[in-house]
């Protein structure tokens, strides 16, 4: 039997956990991140993850699975988003929140399922790319002043090598960070000349926000939804939304029964 599920995706730095988190506490729900970097314990600051309070009143899921030294996929995702789901009461609603496209496509369709045309539709926040950059430079500098290289020594000290994809991710990569099955860091990226490991953060982040509204744009059927100029007009705009769309009827895997699940609106 399905779930009810509300939706929101979104490129980084778009608001939306905050206004998940508004919605959330409206609905009564449980939120689960769709957001491939909070799997990753000790990577807090980097991943502007939800403090432990918000996490716990949310009884949140998707965060804090595996370390920085562990492989990590879609599907065990997916996975381990079902073995939550079911702790869950069935009455409690969930809210999906995150910018990872392909864990809302492993949720909403299985990932061993055929390709669908059109693409699952859910919600998706757009933002003017000028006030992205903004909010983006404002949320590396502060990210820089809670000590996020300081993050990044401590993760290394305490896992010497980590996985592939836990190594290349943004604020982390740019100060070094042990890879897995090599002798050398990533600390063998050299920054382009003249720009600051600030700036190589803020042009990875930049960049990787451009490849995420690619993906919803082609791999979605996007419900666009204007960021407004703080969290609660944000939450306006999504309950609309989720008024005239959901809730989703979720199909969670079932533990230790594939991830072939055929999920529907």
């Amino acid at each position: 039997m399905g779930r009810e599920a509300y939706l929101l995706a979104g490129a980084t730095a778009t608001g939306k956990s905050a206004a998940a988190a508004i919605l959330a506490r409206e609905l009564g729900a449980a939120i689960l991140s769709a957001d491939s970097m909070l799997v990753y314990r000790g990577m807090d600051i980097g991943t502007a993850k939800p403090s432990p309070e918000e996490r716990a009143e949310f009884d949140m899921g998707g965060v804090d699975l595996v370390t920085p030294a562990e492989d990590f996929s879609a599907g065990e995702w997916l996975r381990q988003a079902g073995a939550w789901a079911a702790k869950l009461s069935p009455a409690r609603p969930i809210v999906v929140v995150g910018g990872t496209g392909l864990y809302f496509t492993a949720l909403l369709r299985g990932l061993d399922a055929p390709w669908q045309q059109p693409p699952p539709a859910y919600p998706v926040l757009q933002m003017d790319r000028d006030e992205r950059r903004l909010r983006i430079g404002r949320r590396i500098d502060a990210m820089l002043s809670a000590g996020l290289e300081q993050e990044v020594a401590h993760l290394r000290a305490a896992y010497p090598i980590w996985s592939r994809t836990a190594a290349a991710a943004i604020g982390y990569k740019e100060f070094g960070a042990p890879l897995r099955g090599t002798d050398e860091a990533v600390s063998s990226f050299r920054p382009v000349s003249g720009r600051s490991v600030r700036d190589e953060i803020f042009y990875r982040t930049c960049q990787f926000a451009k490849r995420q509204d690619t993906w919803f744009r082609h791999q979605s059927t996007p419900l666009y939804v204007p960021c407004g100029a703080t969290a609660e007009e944000t939450a306006a705009a999504v309950r609309a939304v989720w008024q005239a769309h959901g809730p989703w009827i979720i199909e969670f895997p079932v533990r230790d029964a594939g991830v072939t699940c055929a999920n529907r609106l």
